[in-house]
């Protein structure tokens, strides 16, 4: 009976050599460098092309007024919810954090687009001028002389951005709001291509979501007055009664907070200004991973070249 061999199995075969890899790599050290350089070349284009952004910041606060209806609304929400009516008794903070998500909504956002009429702005800009202090349009998208929109759009979009296209990019590009979970404070930030443009729309969203919370607040308050005094026309019972003017006291101190104080969900600590230095693009950053890129691509390249060869 014939012995048959069995082939010895080696371990270091299949170790990569590093020197061999490195060999490699020399040998295609030209195609390195020329995918490399490509790379390069085309990471200082794009970094170049992209406009200079600039952000504005404004740091708010919850106001007085807020804790001094969360005050009232924790005292009388008990009597409140005997009466059938929500006085809202969550608190500052909850008031707060309805303001937040209201600022973010598309009702609030299509207010303040129709309020003050950004939707050029915000859709068709094109250069900013720094020394004339200009904005200019896209003229392929806007006629700021006619005021007409000029964009090929594919359906559904429209040659006019609609509401929801631009809330989009509203708050995906330019719009930012944030709070400090330990110290309570706010910041609202604007990112655009214009630096006044920025400054603008930060003191502009602050005053518009005071307004918008004040009278939001307003009204239901008032309708709470009303309510309150239908039910006190309905009864005799004389704790009743006493309630029932308690709670319209209590409401009508809430409608003169709100009539009387503008910072009425935010007071600025520090307001929005004019920022003379660019927040972006990182254009230094950008070449340094073009380059990072090109490089490892070449390598790569290099590398699978070498072992099919092989």
């Amino acid at each position: 009976m014939t012995n048959t061999e069995q082939p010895t199995y080696k371990p270091e075969d299949d170790e990569i050599d590093l020197g061999e890899l490195f060999a490699a790599i020399w040998q295609g050290k030209l195609l390195i460098l020329a995918i490399t350089a490509v790379f390069a070349v085309a990471g200082v284009l794009f970094a170049l092309s992209k406009p200079n952004i600039y952000k504005s910041e404004a740091l708010l606060a919850p106001s007085q007024a807020e804790s001094s209806m969360s005050g009232m609304a924790a005292k009388f929400g008990g009597l409140a919810s005997l009466a059938g009516i929500n006085l809202g008794g969550g608190g500052a903070t909850d008031n707060t954090q309805l303001a937040l998500q209201v600022i973010k909504s598309r009702k609030f956002f299509e207010y303040f687009l129709t309020k003050h009429e950004i939707k050029p702005e915000l859709m068709a800009w094109d250069k900013w001028d720094p020394y004339s202090q200009v904005l200019s349009f896209d003229p392929d998208v806007y006629n700021p002389t006619t005021k007409q929109w000029l964009r090929e759009a594919n359906f559904p979009r429209q040659s006019e951005p609609s509401l929801q296209e631009s809330h989009e990019v509203f708050i995906k590009n330019h719009f930012n709001v944030s709070q400090d979970k330990e110290t309570g404070l706010v910041t609202i930030s604007i990112e655009h291509i214009s630096p006044v443009v920025a400054r603008t729309w930060a003191q502009r969203l602050v005053q518009d979501i005071n307004w918008v919370m004040k009278e939001r607040t307003k009204a239901e308050t008032s309708k709470n007055i009303s309510y309150l005094e239908q039910q006190l026309a309905k009864t005799t019972i004389a704790e009743m009664q006493t309630v029932f003017y308690q709670l319209i006291e209590e409401q009508t101190k809430q409608l003169m907070l709100a009539e009387t104080n503008d910072d009425f969900v935010f007071k600025t600590i520090d307001p929005a200004v004019v920022p003379e230095l660019k927040s972006g693009p990182k254009r230094a950053l950008i070449c340094v991973l073009a380059v990072l890129l090109g490089g490892m691509l070449s390598v790569a390249i290099v590398l699978v070249r070498y072992f099919a060869n092989k």
